[in-house]
């Protein structure tokens, strides 16, 4: 017991270190990150724990790293609310795109900052000035110094909605010494499934129960579904009645894939659109269109109702933020970006919430047992690769009514599995009911 402690604070010793060292290269990263997103270069200083603020207490805290996780967030952020009316939040973000979405879910007396950067004395000083009541970090947001400064502080953790593939248990295995101690210091994991539950435990922590995906309980905006309906009415008005085709969320070296399949595939005049993952190569992503010789249409080109040019186009690029109920809306049937590159897919459940037929690749190892609902409630299809997905994309456009029944199982397979977040908030609740006059606002 003593060998394997003192290995865990030489192994927390050697990963602050090397924390520090890289310090530079992080400011220099989220430097560079602001040319695109202005966003990473605001406050700063919040990621190395200095704050303008007084030093406050009781908040709510919930950590969600990036878009995905504070979209995900919103459906408990709901739910807690609902348990505790006056709580007041704390939410902490990694991203730009997260924090930019985050505001959305922000009230009177809510505040929001960076997530400290993970080295002892930044985490220190994001404690003493918020004093939380309880934290809650989104899926798989293990950070060793943050975690055992919490415990020094006695704040109770909790890792709700916690996935972890056999992958990144693999991974987390090498750096088990450093890890191991922080995944036991959560006082509660809620798991999406029971095979995140099992590695999660092998991994070290003590308290795991499976409470579902709050993906699911996400409603699409309503406003959004109208525009993208409006959008496939006015490209089926034209002579040719234009099918859409949507590649979601794609990755680095996908598109290269997707667009020297669309070459060769007999496509008819379908309109192929393009949302890639990462704002910061909407301009790279642009150039490959152009350079494969289709004519392109940016959707930051336009406001509510595409021009004339763009419905012409052969191809539009999705160059915007926290639109893709639009985008499913839009498309007859969609392909899911991150599955046909070893990358382990992306989030399907919003493509079903907003009944789009989803083709996937290959790899899906992030969302395994989402994408074996999926498949086996008739909501999506699995192929081998991108010539294959195009393929079966365009025999899609072919068949309204395949097309229709694949769309009410992608509804049907998405209302099925919610309520996630009600589970998770009757759980959370009661971790900090010793904490219970600091969860309301006076």
């Amino acid at each position: 017991m003593v060998n394997a402690s003192l290995r865990e604070s030489l192994a927390r010793g050697v990963y602050s270190l090397l924390l520090r060292l890289l310090q530079p290269a992080y400011v220099l990263r989220m430097w560079l990150r602001g040319r695109a997103e202005p966003l990473y270069r605001e406050r700063i200083a919040e990621r190395f724990g200095f704050y303008p603020e007084a030093p406050s207490a009781g908040w709510v805290w919930l950590h969600a790293v990036s878009l995905g996780e504070t979209r995900a967030a919103a459906a408990l952020v709901d739910a807690l609310r609902i348990e505790r009316p006056g709580m007041r939040l704390l939410l902490t973000h990694g991203t730009a795109a997260g924090r930019e979405a985050g505001r959305e879910l922000l009230r009177v007396g809510d505040h929001q900052t960076w997530l400290p950067y993970d080295t002892p004395g930044a985490t220190r000083r994001f404690f003493a000035q918020f004093r939380p009541a309880i934290g809650v970090l989104m899926e798989t947001e293990i950070w060793p110094n943050l975690l055992l400064a919490a415990q020094a502080e006695t704040v109770p953790m909790v890792l709700a909605n916690a996935r972890l593939s056999a992958k990144s248990f693999a991974r987390g295995q090498r750096f088990h010494a450093v890890l191991r101690p922080a995944i036991d210091s959560v006082a509660l994991v809620l798991a999406q499934t029971e095979d995140d539950a099992q590695r999660i435990r092998a991994s070290g922590a003590r308290v795991v129960e499976v409470a579902g995906n709050l993906k699911y309980d996400l409603t699409p905006d309503a406003a959004q579904l109208a525009q993208g309906a409006a959008w496939r009415a006015r490209l089926q008005q034209l002579q040719r009645r234009r099918g859409v085709v949507l590649a979601a969320i794609t990755r680095e070296g996908e598109e290269a894939l997707l667009l020297e399949a669309w070459q060769r595939a007999p496509h008819g005049d379908a309109l192929l659109v393009i949302v890639p993952r990462h704002p910061q190569r909407f301009d790279e992503v642009a150039g490959r269109v152009r350079a494969a010789g289709f004519t392109l249409a940016r959707r930051s080109s336009w406001q509510d109702t595409p021009p004339v040019e763009a419905l012409e186009a052969q191809v539009w690029l999705g160059d915007s933020m926290r639109e893709m109920a639009l985008y499913y809306a839009c498309a007859q049937v969609a392909l899911l970006g991150g599955s046909f590159a070893p990358l382990g897919g992306h989030n399907l459940i919003e493509a079903a919430a907003c009944g789009c037929p989803l083709v996937m690749g290959p790899s899906t190892f992030n969302f395994n047992e989402a994408a074996e609902l999926s498949l086996g409630a008739g909501a999506s299809m699995r192929v081998p690769d991108m010539a294959a997905a195009v393929a079966t994309a365009n025999e899609l456009l072919g068949s309204p009514q395949r097309c229709e029944a694949l769309s009410a199982n992608a509804l049907r397979f998405a209302a099925q599995h919610r309520g996630a977040a009600r589970r998770m908030a009757w759980r959370i609740v009661p971790v900090v009911s010793s904490h219970a006059s600091l969860l309301d606002s006076p």
